[in-house]
């Protein structure tokens, strides 16, 4: 990664842009907009654009709207603009369009490019947007770099995140590890709450003192008080010995209280009480006992609801809602199921004789669909689960089960996108027809490029081309030895 040491700095030295329009005003027009030392190329034909790309760092592409359409087969925006981010993936595209086509600028802004501009060009509204976006990239490397000095190195995997809501998540949780306030974590089952209460222990003063985690609703209500705050010999039936509770064994460290809507009214009295002044007796004890452990507590019911109905102790729930984090659940951050593949497929080949590298298109489609109602949990089980199964190097739908891909059998199997266009929706539909197609032939010749061509009366070439737009590898339709055809 790039560490932006100052605004400054990247804007006298690293500021260079391609310009690709038919209209060389345009290209004058930018040029009074980047002055001095930044470096401004033009072109008027989408295959140099490419080939500049490739062999030239440009912070910035200026393109033109018909030019993007009528050069790039027309396969709608987002797929316009693919080949030049794969030319240069940290490129910032800004689209140029006539004003009678600023709809379509929109669109292209929507698909992924980073602003447009109308013609005639303004050097002013030209120098605006430039600035605009190198400044929003100036706040992210530096956020980054700033993250990643904070996190252990050993937490970099866990906080990676595309989610603008998780990174509001995770920055929480940076600004509170060093304090000692209570933490009350909130969000639905198998969201990570329990992870990311440890992850907050790590980065804490007290990471070194231990961090002990109780699962509330695990315990019957009749040794609950036991288990937090420990007991005394014959304290009641079965307690043959004196035995430290969850805040002994934790003292000096983190004790993460799981589940904490659960407790019964007389363990939230006693907790409330070692919460405000740090002492408590072990259940038939008289003596007090002192001890120093911060609270994260974590619930996936609205506990405000429930002190709001009695359920609850309202003084405790004050005491526990010093710093809240909600955790979104993984149907609200879908931009990093391919992260968590990534991670729980590293993972798995760690501890198998498996190398299980990829997941197969349509299984990442079909999770994108998906509602998740048990969360990254679910979706850990299912990758696990999956991995037993697969005899090949990618997880294919096979190793699913089949309500995941129920879906897809609307519509023909064809997804409806309301916010693009007609021609764009016909365009859409003749590509996933065209993708089933070359899918369906490569499984029945178990991935043969010479027998799928033939098939599909096409050259090797025009195939390979095909199977690349289309995110198709020979290798995921080979028959694994010891399975042939049937």
């Amino acid at each position: 990664m790039t560490i932006v040491k100052s605004t400054r700095d990247r804007s006298e030295n690293l500021r260079t842009a391609l310009v690709a329009a038919s209209d060389r005003t345009a290209f004058q027009t930018i040029c009074k907009s980047f002055p001095g030392k930044r470096a401004v190329d033009e072109t008027q034909n989408i295959n140099t654009v490419l080939e500049l790309l490739r062999v030239r760092h440009y912070d910035f592409l200026f393109i033109d709207l018909d030019m993007l359409r009528r050069h790039i087969e027309g396969n709608g925006y987002k797929m316009a603009l693919q080949p030049l981010w794969f030319a240069s993936p940290d490129i910032e595209i800004i689209v140029m369009s006539p004003p009678e086509t600023i709809r379509e600028a929109v669109m292209a802004v929507k698909a992924g490019a980073s602003n447009y501009l109308t013609y005639p060009l303004d050097p002013d509204e030209v120098k605006y947007v430039a600035e605009s976006i190198y400044e929003s990239i100036i706040m992210q490397s530096e956020f980054e770099y700033l993250r990643d000095k904070f996190w252990e190195s050993d937490s970099l995997e866990i906080v990676q995140t595309r989610s603008p809501a998780m990174k509001q998540v995770f920055e929480k949780a940076r600004l509170v590890a060093l304090t000692n306030s209570i933490v009350l974590l909130s969000g639905d089952t198998g969201t990570g709450k329990g992870i990311l209460a440890k992850l907050i222990h790590q980065h804490s003063a007290r990471k070194k003192a231990p961090f002990i985690s109780l699962h509330c609703g695990a315990i019957p209500e009749t040794l609950l008080e036991s288990e937090l705050f420990g007991h005394e010999k014959g304290a009641f039936t079965g307690a043959v010995k004196r035995q430290m509770g969850k805040f002994e064994i934790a003292k000096g460290g983190t004790l993460f209280l799981d589940e904490i809507g659960t407790i019964t009214p007389s363990a939230q009295i006693k907790l409330l009480q070692v919460i405000q002044d740090g002492i408590f007796q072990r259940v038939g004890g008289e003596e007090t006992i002192e001890t120093d452990v911060r609270v994260i507590a974590a619930t996936n019911t609205d506990l405000k609801k429930m002190t709001d109905d009695g359920e609850f102790r309202r003084d405790l729930y004050y005491r526990l809602n010093v710093f809240p984090i909600e955790i979104p659940p993984l149907s609200e951050r879908k931009e990093d199921i391919r992260l968590f593949i990534d991670i729980f497929l590293k993972k798995l080949n760690q501890f198998s004789n498996k190398e299980i590298r990829d997941i197969h298109p349509d299984v990442l489609d079909a999770f994108m669909r998906y509602s998740w109602p048990g969360n990254i949990r679910e979706l850990q089980n299912l990758i696990e689960r999956a991995h037993i199964i697969e005899q090949s190097s990618v997880l294919t739908p096979e190793s699913f089960p089949g309500e995941l891909f129920e879906s897809e059998t609307s519509a023909g199997g064809i997804r409806i996108d309301s916010s693009i266009t007609l021609k764009e929706l016909r365009q859409a539909g003749i590509e996933q027809i065209e993708r089933l197609y070359l899918k369906e032939i490569l499984t029945e010749e178990q991935g043969s490029i010479s027998g799928t061509a033939r098939r599909a009366g096409v050259t090797t070439r025009q195939l390979f081309k095909l199977m690349k737009k289309h995110g198709l590898r020979k290798e995921d339709f080979k028959v694994p030895k010891g399975n042939p055809k049937s």
